[in-house]
């Protein structure tokens, strides 16, 4: 597995109470406005990064937050497939998904009302020397709020 030389940092998300580690040295990208995530980038590796974020579940019960529509990004439009679990206990789906310029390894959690998510990317040709190393962080990613198993 790639392992950080310089060892580990971990961002905190305030907003939706998660965490996930990256590797100290990685370049946080800037951050959204709305302050659901972070994306980090590696100083030396083009094209390799890990990300994480959230965003509430729309209330879909009809009534609809001041006439507003919910984001169609906050929607899980299919129902998570559990076939993962994190070190947290968190049971998510982990889904990797390869495509000809960038291949990369998602993992999403449901929990009380907000999904949770994480990605690792990197250029497709370079993609399963990362796989082991975005398996890794997928597998510490934390919800604050989730209580210990």
């Amino acid at each position: 597995m790639l392992t950080p030389e310089s060892g580990w940092e971990t961002y905190q998300n305030s907003r939706y109470g998660f965490e996930f580690l990256y590797p100290r040295g990685w370049i946080a990208e800037p951050p959204p406005d709305n302050q659901d995530g972070q994306a980090f980038c590696a100083p030396d590796r083009p094209g390799v990064t890990v990300a994480g974020w959230a965003s509430q579940i729309p209330d879909i019960s009809g009534e609809a937050e001041e006439g507003k529509l919910p984001d169609a990004d906050s929607i899980s439009p299919n129902p998570i497939k559990e076939n993962f679990v994190t070190e947290q206990g968190l049971p998510g789906e982990l889904e990797v998904q390869i495509a000809s310029e960038t291949s990369s390894l998602n993992l999403t959690l449901e929990y009380e009302g907000v999904i949770y998510r994480w990605q690792g990317r990197a250029p497709s040709q370079q993609f399963e020397d990362y796989y082991k190393f975005f398996s890794y962080v997928a597998s510490q990613y934390r919800v604050l709020s989730a209580t210990e198993p």
